[in-house]
C-alpha cells in the first residue's frame, strides 16, 4: 500500500537561507566580511524560529567565528516536532562575500536528531568528494591512494579521459603539493580562495565545471557538504587534518582517530536530510542576489535525501509586503 506524501522540510528551510542570503548581499564587495556574516547570522536565526521542528545547532558559527548566535548546542525552531540536528553557515565563503568574488552561499542542513556527528575541537579535514557516477570508483580508501590513481579511476567511471577532468581546490599554499600531482597527472585544476560546500556541490552536480573535489577545508563544512553529498547520491571521505596550534593534542584529548577516515555515512547517519542553499554572489552554482528598486530576486537549491528530490528556485521579493509582515532585517 503507498503511503501518503510526507512533508519536506527543505521547502521551509529555503526562506531561512533567503532572509540569508538577502541580508548578507547588502555587504557584497564592500570588504567587510564580519559585517557581511553577522547581518546573514541574525537574518537566519529569527527565520528559523518560525520553522516547524525542534532543532539543535551540531555545526553552527561556533568557537573558531566567535559567533554570538547560532552557535553549537543552540536551540532552533518553534519547538514542535520533528527532533533533528542542524548544520548552518549563513555565509559560507565570507571572504568570497567581502571581494564580490563567486560563489558566496548562505546554507543549512537538517538531519534527525542523534544523526549527525560533532567535530568537537577538529576544525580542518583533508576531503575528497565526487558525484553518483563516480562513487563506487575509489578504492576503500581514496585519501591514502595516489592522486594520479584516484583521477585514472574517477575519468574512467565518468567516460572521460583524466585530461578532461576538472579538480577543485582551496587556493592555499598547503595545496601547492596537491596541484601539481593534479596537474602532473594531466587534470585540470579550478582555484578558488574559499567556498568548499560549494565546491562539494559542484563535484556531485552534472555540468557545475567541477568533477571532483580534493583537498583540506573546514570540518564543519564537510558535515554540512555530507548532507548535501546524501542528497544527490555522491560520496565523501575526509580525514581530520590539524592545521591550527594545538588543534591536534585537542583533538586526541577528546579520543576522536586522526587517522581514521571518515564517509558522508559517517558525517550524516541518515537518509532522511534536509538541505538548502541559496545564492548570495553570482557563480557556477546559481545566481547571487540581485537588488532591485522594489526588492531583489534570489536563486536557490533545496534538496530532500529521502526522496533524491532536487529542487532549483527562483524567487522574487518585495519589500513593501515583507517589512509589513516580517521583522527580518532586509
Amino acid at each position: 500500500m503507498n503511503e501518503a506524501p510526507t512533508r519536506n522540510l527543505a521547502l521551509e528551510l529555503v526562506r531561512v537561507t533567503e532572509a540569508g542570503a538577502l541580508a548578507a548581499g547588502r555587504w557584497m564587495g564592500r570588504g567587510q566580511k564580519e559585517n557581511g556574516d553577522r547581518a546573514a547570522v541574525e537574518a537566519m536565526r529569527l527565520m528559523l524560529s518560525t520553522v516547524d521542528m525542534d532543532g539543535l545547532i551540531v555545526i553552527g558559527e561556533g568557537a573558531k567565528d566567535a559567533a554570538p548566535m547560532l552557535c553549537n548546542g543552540e536551540a532552533v525552531g518553534n519547538g514542535n516536532r520533528p527532533l533533528v540536528d542542524v548544520a548552518v553557515d549563513p555565509v559560507e565563503g565570507t571572504a568570497l562575500l567581502a571581494h564580490g568574488r563567486p560563489d558566496a552561499v548562505s546554507v543549512v542542513g537538517v538531519a534527525p536528531r542523534g544523526t549527525m556527528w560533532s567535530p568537537g575541537p577538529a576544525f580542518y579535514m583533508d576531503k575528497l568528494v565526487v558525484g553518483r557516477a563516480a562513487r563506487e570508483a575509489l578504492g576503500p580508501e581514496p585519501l591514502h591512494a595516489p592522486v594520479a590513481a584516484t583521477l585514472r579511476a574517477i575519468a574512467e567511471a565518468l567516460g572521460k579521459p583524466v585530461h578532461d577532468l576538472t579538480v577543485f581546490v582551496l587556493d592555499k599554499p598547503r595545496h601547492d603539493r596537491l596541484i601539481a600531482d593534479v596537474r602532473a597527472a594531466g587534470a585540470r585544476v579550478l582555484l578558488r580562495t574559499d567556498g568548499d560546500v560549494a565546491g562539494a556541490l559542484m563535484a556531485c552536480m552534472p555540468n557545475s565545471g567541477a568533477d571532483v573535489l580534493m583537498g583540506i577545508g573546514g570540518t564543519p563544512e564537510g558535515v554540512i557538504a555530507a548532507c548535501a553529498v546524501r542528497a544527490l547520491g555522491g560520496a565523501l571521505y575526509g580525514r581530520l587534518a590539524p592545521q591550527k596550534p594545538g588543534e591536534r593534542e585537542a583533538i586526541v584529548a577528546t579520543g576522536l582517530d586522526l587517522e581514521r577516515v571518515l564517509t558522508e555515512r559517517d558525517l550524516v547517519r541518515s537518509d532522511d536530510v534536509f538541505f538548502a542553499a541559496t545564492g548570495i554572489t553570482d557563480g557556477v552554482l546559481m545566481p547571487g542576489v540581485h537588488y532591485t528598486g522594489e526588492g531583489a530576486t534570489t536563486a536557490s537549491i533545496v534538496m530532500r535525501g529521502r526522496t533524491g528530490t532536487i529542487r532549483a528556485i527562483h524567487a522574487e521579493h518585495r519589500w513593501d509586503k515583507l517589512r509589513a509582515l516580517s521583522q527580518v532585517p532586509y
